[in-house]
């Protein structure tokens, strides 16, 4: 499927490639991004993946030219889904203190809390996107009897390293922000840092698997 070219403004173009959250869309997404980056155009500043569209930003004067070429790339990439990414475990804390949000996750999807934990952490996950905030992950492969809607209230702030759910989609808040996700537990790591190369953890495309630790472990890794 060839992406039909939009502009956003004066300095980006959209390449849209679906309209809805679906796998092969996004993989397909993933791939064209990571062509793009390494076809290094002149003009392209950055290249940023989404479910199902790739954001091309450039510099404003490089626009005219980058058009066509641009046009002839993608109808020449091979933007098929690339092989799968290493695979990044991501240890989490649930419950209690750590997961407010854990037992109202469990009464909506009609399980105890110790089944959510064990089909959150069952599933394997992969990175759609990075949004919302940096180094913000939203995840791909949610268990459909943990889709969850999200709070009626958010809240004004979520602990850094809270993992979440909301609506068929779970995620990681990199730093203390507000939020309206059900949030299931917390991990120690640092998800963004910008001073680090590259300053996020995970990208789209990386695998990610999530694995049940207690309190006193996520003391000692928070150290």
């Amino acid at each position: 499927m060839t992406p039909a070219i939009e502009l956003l403004g004066e300095s980006a173009l959209l390449l849209r490639m679906g309209e809805c959250i679906d796998g092969e869309i996004n993989a397909r997404a993933t791939a064209l991004a990571a062509a793009l980056r390494a076809a290094r155009l002149p003009g392209v500043l950055d290249v940023a993946p989404a479910y199902a569209s790739v954001c091309v930003r450039h510099a404003p004067l490089a626009r005219e030219r980058l058009l066509a070429a641009i046009a002839a790339f993608v109808q020449s990439a091979n933007a098929n889904p690339a092989a799968a990414q290493a695979q990044v475990e991501i240890p989490v804390c649930y419950g209690g203190e750590f997961g407010p949000d854990l037992d109202n996750v469990a009464q909506h999807s009609q399980l105890t809390a110790r089944e959510v934990i064990a089909r959150h952490t069952a599933a394997e996950y992969r990175v759609a996107m990075l949004g919302f905030a940096p180094g913000f992950p939203y995840l791909l492969g949610l268990d459909a009897a943990l889709h969850t809607p999200r709070r009626a209230s958010p809240r004004p702030r979520v602990p850094a390293g809270s993992v979440a759910i909301g609506g068929a989609q779970t995620g990681i808040y990199p730093s203390e922000l507000p939020g309206g996700w059900n949030l299931i537990g917390r991990m120690p790591l640092q998800l963004f840092d910008a001073e680090r190369d590259p300053p996020a953890l995970l990208a789209p495309g990386t695998r990610v698997r999530f694995r049940a630790i207690d309190a006193d472990a996520f003391a000692v890794l928070s150290r």
